[in-house]
């Protein structure tokens, strides 16, 4: 069946966006069509068919009009220090393995993209692949199961992705074929150019000249996409930058090993909210009306990260002056007496003291909680649907006051001032009545805002402007 791959010159050159939108133009043509990475290196998942994926497959899942499955991203690596990361295999956890030595364990990988890949084909019309980085990383090429690697096996057509925003594109695009093995050259079929700010007929003669120089076809010049913020983010590089001026201030801190970050997504899109992602360097400011604490891949390494920038005597104070403090999975964790890992999974073995803002510990195991579920909010009775994903088991007397009820089992927990709450729950802020609920009792104004339907025409509207700038007529065909 039919199959597309879109290849970028680097990280974030905005593959994942076009991937989403061109699934969603498919979408609205009729077809059924699915979204497929082979590799994706983030800490950024999301739950489905009880393993995981990287969240922009789910995203272009959603795209789609179809449920998320574990076959759209089959290899999933989850960095747990600077130099070793968790290896997730169809939706589970395979190993631990530092960098150096992932490169001999990719052969035995390759078996199951290529099943993966091939169940998605032959239950759908189209389907899009996204590359991972830059098949100009050809010091990665043997082996690799990510871009060209995979589109040897699979024998897709690839077109390749620059973004001008980042400057240099006909050097990203001509230097790219320059390095490719003449094999791997041939399996391009055609460029697009990405992120373009301004009057695209600006670029018209270097869009001419990157054709000259390749040979390849181009497939067209896609102006930045504005709204693009309105969708969740799978890159930590997409939620640097404050959203909103004024009113209720959320500051959320940014981890060395930040993860499902995209739980603040919903908060910025909210009038009368202001969020921060505070970065490295920078106290938690005076007038913050709520510290988040988010999740982290390693909770006891982002607990020493935290104290190296200051933070926990920010934190502390802030919660003397009558603040609210959150904490979301490995920050729930962080917020506890202490941190035990007996068997050293996240390093060495110990215990690690925690910021003592709740009255629980935690204990890490092998065991991982991963699992899409239905709670009722304690102090609001709001439903609530998310997802849990996390090593460790928090127990302590402040869990008599849990945050929320699944199956009727507490969940979470609260402080006896009310003033700090812990949950394992993530995507919770995606539920318009509890949000709504949540915020106003920040003291945020009514907010009539519908989540789930702005990220929809907001996919809508991703796939209506490529529709108007690039040649999607002819990808689809080229797709065959």
């Amino acid at each position: 069946m039919p199959a597309l791959m879109i290849q970028g010159t680097g990280s974030n050159v905005g593959k994942s966006m076009l991937v989403a939108g061109l699934c969603r133009a498919a979408k609205l043509r009729g077809l059924r069509v699915a979204p497929f990475k082979p590799q994706n290196m983030s800490n950024n998942a999301a739950v489905c068919e009880g393993g995981e994926i990287g969240r922009a497959q789910a995203l272009q899942a959603l795209a789609c009009g179809i449920p998320a499955h574990v076959d759209m991203n089959p290899v999933l690596l989850k960095p747990e220090t600077d130099i070793g990361a968790q290896v997730v295999v169809q939706g589970k956890r395979l190993t631990t393995t530092k960098a150096l030595d992932y490169a001999g364990l990719k052969p035995a990988l390759r078996a199951s993209v290529l099943d993966s890949f091939e169940r998605l084909r032959g239950a759908h019309d189209l389907v899009i692949v996204e590359g991972a980085g830059s098949p100009a990383e050809i010091n990665l090429r043997q082996a690799d199961i990510a871009n060209m690697g995979f589109v040897e096996m699979a024998d897709v057509p690839v077109v390749l992705c620059g973004d001008i925003d980042r400057g240099g594109v006909i050097a990203q695009i001509v230097g790219t074929q320059a390095v490719l093995p003449p094999e791997d050259r041939a399996r391009i079929k055609g460029f697009l150019v990405n992120k373009f700010r301004g009057d695209v007929r600006l670029f018209e003669d270097g869009y001419r000249m990157i054709g000259k120089h390749t040979g390849w076809r181009g497939f067209g010049i896609a102006p930045w996409f504005p709204e693009a913020w309105r969708l969740p983010a799978e890159d930590a590089l997409d939620i640097g930058q404050a959203r909103g001026t004024s009113g209720i201030h959320i500051v959320c801190l940014q981890l060395s090993r930040i993860a499902n970050f995209d739980d603040l997504d919903p908060l910025t899109q909210e009038e009368g909210i202001r969020v921060t992602m505070l970065p490295p360097g920078r106290p938690i400011p005076a007038d913050a009306d709520l510290v988040l604490i988010p999740g982290s891949k390693s909770t006891c390494g982002d607990l020493a990260f935290l104290r190296t920038q200051g933070w926990d005597i920010d934190i502390a104070a802030h919660h003397r002056r009558g603040g609210r403090v959150m904490g979301i999975c490995g920050g729930y964790q962080m917020l506890g007496r202490k941190v035990c890992d007996p068997m050293g999974i996240e390093g060495e073995a110990g215990e690690t003291p925690g910021l003592g803002l709740l009255d629980i510990e935690t204990v890490m195991s092998a065991d991982k909680s991963l699992r899409e579920v239905r709670a009722q909010h304690v102090a609001t009775g709001c439903e609530v649907d998310g997802y849990e994903i996390h090593i460790g088991v928090s127990d302590g007397p402040d869990r008599a006051r849990p945050f929320a009820m699944v199956d009727g089992v507490p969940e979470g927990a609260r402080s006896a001032d009310g003033l700090v709450t812990g949950s394992y729950l993530h995507g919770m802020f995606t539920q318009d009545a509890f949000r709504r609920a949540f915020l106003e009792g920040l003291g945020a104004p009514p907010s009539e805002a519908r989540y789930a339907s702005r990220v929809e025409q907001t996919l809508d509207a991703l796939a209506a402007h490529l529709e108007a700038h690039l040649d999607v007529d002819g990808l689809l065909g080229l797709a065959g």
